[in-house]
């Protein structure tokens, strides 16, 4: 009997599976582009892993009838590849379908939604160094994006700005690497004086 009850549960199961499907894959290219992204980086800025810091804002556009953002719960901002620095690395590779899409792999802020809002960030220090620009999504209350904005055009080639990544040579280890490089070539004076004096 057990083992019917469980045969019957399991049918019900897939009968829900099959009916619901599998679930919609959120396209990119059928997003609104709803939301109004700035950044106080200008195009050509370099800015270094763990140093520096820019300003990003977004609102909703205002020419949107009352009620547009109704669904959006939370806003996540992301920072995002460019063009430039997606060429030949399969790992930032941009895709349609935002389940597979690479481009935006590093959050800056997510919160809950508001028109308007504004965070400061410092740029992490395990950003890469690279090309980028700043995107936005909205979020419904199952955390699926619903519209977007971002810094740059539909090309992705305008207000791209550098991030200079730490490649872990630090000033102390530059200083250290000094220090023993002059502590060896002392030293192997040290024992060609006394290896000469032996010899004498």
């Amino acid at each position: 009997m057990a083992g019917l009850r469980l045969s019957k549960i399991t049918i019900a199961l897939l009968l829900i599976v099959y009916h619901v499907g599998p679930s919609k894959a959120v396209l990119f290219n059928q997003l609104p582009k709803t939301l109004i992204v700035t950044a106080t980086t200008k195009s050509g800025d370099v800015l270094h892993a763990g140093e520096d810091k820019f300003t990003v804002t977004w609102a909703l556009n205002t020419s949107l009838p009352a009620g547009a953002d109704a669904n959006y719960k939370t806003v996540k901002v992301l920072l995002c590849y460019a063009p430039i620095s997606q060429h030949d690395r399969k790992w930032r590779k941009s895709n349609n379908d935002l389940k597979k899409d690479k481009t935006c792999q590093f959050t800056v802020v997510k919160q809950d939604y508001s028109a308007t809002g504004k965070h400061e960030y410092t740029v992490a220090r395990d950003i890469p160094t690279a090309s980028y620009f700043v995107r936005a999504y909205a979020l419904d209350a199952s955390g699926t994006q619903v519209a977007f904005g971002q810094t740059t055009d539909a090309n992705k080639t305008t207000n791209i700005f550098e991030v200079v990544g730490i490649t872990g040579r630090t000033t102390g280890i530059f200083i250290s690497a000094i220090v023993f490089s002059a502590f060896s070539g002392v030293a192997l004076a040290f024992f060609y004086v006394v290896e000469n004096k032996k010899k004498k």
